[in-house]
């Protein structure tokens, strides 16, 4: 038996941030990274707000953010017990907030409602059941999934992401993509998954270049912001793979983008899951369902075809490659197999890949990656 449910509230498109004027003398805690917190978007979000609002801000959430500041974030919301909690910002800032809202809760702090503004295209995790937090000591990143960690509410509004630089709307473009090919190879994939991966794919191919060289254009960037949404929904449901497995370490132990480390590993890890039956059918229907191919086309040449415009993505995007992307880290890379292997065979999102991975299999594709 498979399940399926849609949990949190949805609001997009232009002007969508005013839902917010709903809210009225209430304590709002909002939860954003330092940039933001200093940026002139912040005062669109203040000021959508009704001035009988009390507003509080907390804003040391980082990159990958750690279980030290998810650990504070408690401190300062058992101290300052607020009415809501607004997940503003990337998917770092979304991820903290969703982890600190439902730790609190289990400490029996509650709140009225948890909401989720997304100021890039990438995570999902404005309508998903995950979150992401990093032990920086040990170099690795925990994924959590459990229900209590969807948003009440989330809001796309695409004129939050029309000054997001070129290299970030590229890596985060990746991420939706991975998102939505992951879900679709997924053993846990059904007919509801596949039809949110699918037309979230279809944006990511026919979008997101323009996304990357015309970032002004809100029309673009709100096809974008959709596709992100729509690939969320279809992971949080399905699950992911080896990809995701792999790009926590990448991240986790050389600090690479999480949407850049998931792109270079897409090819490497299609050619190592279609190995499976099942996965090569699936990916070359992607192929079919993304019109990167004819209708007609063997699943060989499918699956050729889906890789060949993933690696022509990649190029339009200016992604760097994995040597030029690691930099000196390229050292090290050989001695980190090991710990790095067997971080990705405990990562959750392991559970749901198509093909079985045991250790041996697992060094032999990070051995083939440089």
């Amino acid at each position: 038996m498979k399940s399926f449910s849609l949990q949190t509230r949805l609001y997009s498109g232009q002007g969508s941030l005013d839902v917010l004027k709903r809210f009225t003398n209430k304590h709002i805690w909002i939860i954003c990274d330092g940039f933001l917190a200093r940026s002139p978007v912040i005062e669109k979000l203040r000021n959508t707000l009704p001035a009988d609002n009390r507003i509080s801000i907390f804003s040391d959430i980082t990159p990958d953010p750690t279980i030290s500041t998810v650990v504070q974030g408690i401190a300062q919301m058992q101290s300052l017990q607020p009415d809501v909690v607004i997940g503003f910002g990337g998917g770092s800032a979304l991820d903290a907030a969703k982890a600190i809202v439902w730790f609190s809760r289990q400490f029996g702090i509650e709140i009225e409602t948890c909401v989720a503004i997304p100021t890039t295209s990438g995570t999902g995790s404005e309508v998903t059941s995950a979150c992401v937090i990093s032990d920086p000591d040990k170099g690795i990143k925990y994924p959590l999934f459990n229900n209590a960690l969807y948003p009440d509410m989330a809001i796309l509004d695409p004129t939050l992401v029309v000054s997001v630089p070129p290299a970030i709307t590229a890596n985060t473009g990746m991420d939706v993509l991975t998102h939505a090919l992951e879900a679709y190879v997924s053993t846990k994939a059904s007919d509801f998954t596949d039809a949110l991966a699918e037309k979230a794919a279809q944006i990511v191919f026919q979008y997101l270049p323009v996304a990357v060289s015309k970032g002004e254009c809100l029309a673009t960037r709100g096809k974008m912001h959709n596709a992100s949404t729509l690939a969320g929904m279809a992971f949080s449901q399905a699950g992911l793979g080896i990809n995701h497995a792999i790009a926590h370490q990448l991240g986790g132990q050389f600090h690479l983008p999480h949407g850049l480390a998931n792109a270079l590993l897409l090819a490497p890890v299609i050619h190592f899951n279609a190995r499976a039956p099942r996965a090569a059918k699936r990916y070359a229907r992607f192929a079919k369902a993304c019109h990167l191919c004819p209708d007609n086309a063997n699943d060989t040449a499918a699956l050729n075809a889906l890789i060949h415009h993933i690696e022509l993505l990649k190029k339009q995007c200016a992604l760097p490659s994995l040597v030029d992307a690691l930099k000196d880290g390229k050292q090290i890379w050989s001695q980190r197999i090991p710990s790095m292997v067997q971080a990705a065979l405990a990562d959750v999102t392991l559970q749901t890949n198509p093909r079985v991975a045991d250790a041996s299999a697992m060094q032999e594709l990070l051995e083939e990656l440089l």
